[in-house]
This record gives structure tokens, sequence and C-alpha cells, in this order.
């Protein structure tokens, strides 16, 4: 497949405008004493420094950071630029060139490396970004899914004494005599009275006696019917 080359107007434009000012500024830069290569590295160092001051503001555009450096910086290039192509437009004897000129020309340098240091090590920003939405909680979504109020409850109707015929009350019997319950007896897990037996034994080789009911409730901190089981077991 052949490659096709699409001529773009603006790339075009851009390549004329570069050529141009490239040229005015050699010829700028000769006329205030600069001869051989250092005359062409003038409208390099320019274009360098308007080509980084640019592609910072590219880089800053996303970013909460200050861009007043990159703007600072690339208004000076592009005024070095615009005067160049102004002072060789027949405004400015370039067979005498003023003593003004001459020095900004050769400060120009040391003013190119200042600004183009500056714009290569500043820290470059992280670009902002979006926060991501909350997800909502199951458990809240269910709460907003419930009504505020409860719907309410019906009552049933109340039944009509007239509904069934009426029973005969039942005669009185006499109430029988009451059978007392067994109290009982608690059950007592093996932790339980593996503790009480540890209570009991350091209870003995302190004082000499056997360890009551009593001592055994308030040291375990049991009720009585417990301690009283957990005693007979120890016994």
């Amino acid at each position: 497949m052949r490659s096709s080359l699409r001529l773009d107007a603006v790339l075009v434009q851009a390549v004329i405008a570069g050529a141009l000012s490239f040229s005015h500024l050699h010829d700028l830069a000769q006329a205030a004493g600069q001869s051989g290569w250092k005359a062409w590295a003038y409208p390099v160092s320019v274009d360098l420094l308007l080509v980084a001051s640019w592609h910072r503001l590219r880089t800053l555009r996303n970013t909460d950071a200050p861009r007043r450096a990159a703007w600072v910086w690339f208004t000076v290039a592009l005024a070095a630029s615009l005067g160049a192509n102004v002072a060789t437009a027949g405004l400015l004897d370039l067979a005498d060139v003023p003593d003004w000129l001459r020095i900004l020309v050769a400060g120009w340098p040391a003013l190119a490396f200042l600004g183009g240091t500056l714009l290569a090590h500043s820290p470059v920003p992280t670009p902002k970004q979006d926060e991501p939405a909350p997800v909502p909680d199951e458990a809240h979504e269910e709460e907003l899914d419930q009504p505020d109020h409860p719907a309410p409850v019906s009552a049933p109707a109340p039944v009509s004494e007239l509904s069934e015929p009426a029973q005969p009350e039942p005669e009185a019997i006499a109430p029988a005599t009451a059978v007392p319950a067994l109290p009982a007896v608690p059950s007592v897990p093996p932790a339980l009275i593996a503790h009480a037996r540890k209570l009991a034994d350091s209870h003995q080789a302190a004082t000499g006696h056997a360890i009551d009911r009593d001592t055994l409730r308030s040291r375990l901190g049991v009720p009585a019917p417990m301690a009283d089981a957990i005693a007979a077991q120890l016994a």
C-alpha cells in the first residue's frame, strides 16, 4: 500500500513562519556582532525556549498548579522572535546596531539557559482525577425502600355476644392439695467445677481448712443453689 502524503495548510504555514523567524533572528544576531555558528545558535535558542514554555503550559493545563512562570518565559521568547522580525523589516539599520541591542543579544544565552532550566526541572504535578461516586450501602437502600410509617393494621371485628349460645357455668371444683415441687438441681459446667476445685485446694493450703459454701459462692460469684451443687461435687 502506497503511503499518501497529505499537506496540511496549518503545517505549511508553520514551516514558512518558522523559516522566516529563524532567518530574521540569524540576521539580527549577526548584525549585533555574533558571527559564524553563534549567529545560527541564537534562533535555535529562541525557538527552543518558545517550544519548551508552550509544552509546559499544555502539561499544566489539567492541574491546579500555577502557570505564571511558563507564561512569563513564553512571553519572553515570543517577544524576542517578534522583535527580530520587526527589527529586520527596515526599521533598524543593521549596519549600525545600537549598543542596547548588542547588550540584549549578548545576554540572551544566559537568559535562555535560566528559563530552559526552570521549565525543564520544575516538578510536574499530577493531573486532577475525578473522585469516584460513593457506592450506596445495601442496608441503607433497604431502609430507604421501606416506608416511613407502617401500614395500620385493622383491628378484628368484634364477635357478637349472641353469635354463640350461652354455656352453663361449670360447677366449682374444690382445689386439689398442691404438692410442693422439688427444687431443680442446676447443672454445673465441668470448667467451673475445675476452677472451683483449684480455689478449694488453694484455700485449704492457705488456711488448713476446707472451703465452706459461703466462701465458695463469694469467690465464684454464683448463686446459692449452684454453689451448693458445686460444693456437693467437691465433697
